[in-house]
């Protein structure tokens, strides 16, 4: 969830796309079991497909929220935004990290100091 006057939608090439989250969460590719909106479908979602939903309201600097549902059970992990300060300094932190990097594709995992435990699969 964003502010209501965020106009772009999620990015979905970032964090939840990559191939070794992927593999590590359930072996399931997200560009042919992602369901982005449920806006008019009456049927279940199909088996292994994995819901995304964007909301926009408010003054909502950054919630992301990722939930595992069982059956009778859900596990819930929410990171909350509530400075825009937060973004502005890991930007200069990941600046600062790439100046003596050598070229190539890099995330804030590697910025942070974790990239060894998500590309390690």
């Amino acid at each position: 969830m964003h502010h209501k006057h965020k106009v772009d939608a999620p990015v979905w090439h970032g964090f939840a796309s990559r191939r070794s989250c992927r593999r590590r969460a359930a072996e399931i590719d997200l560009q042919t079991h992602s369901v982005r909106s449920r806006d008019g479908i009456m049927d279940p979602r199909k088996t292994g497909d994995i819901g995304f939903a964007t909301l926009r309201g408010g003054s909502v600097i950054g919630e992301h929220s990722v939930i595992f549902a069982g059956e009778g059970e859900r596990i819930e992990l929410t990171h909350r935004a509530e400075d825009r300060q937060l973004f502005a300094r890991g930007a200069v932190k990941a600046a600062l990290w790439g100046f003596d990097q050598k070229p190539g594709f890099y995330s804030m995992a590697d910025v942070l100091g974790l990239g060894h435990l998500i590309n390690s699969r």
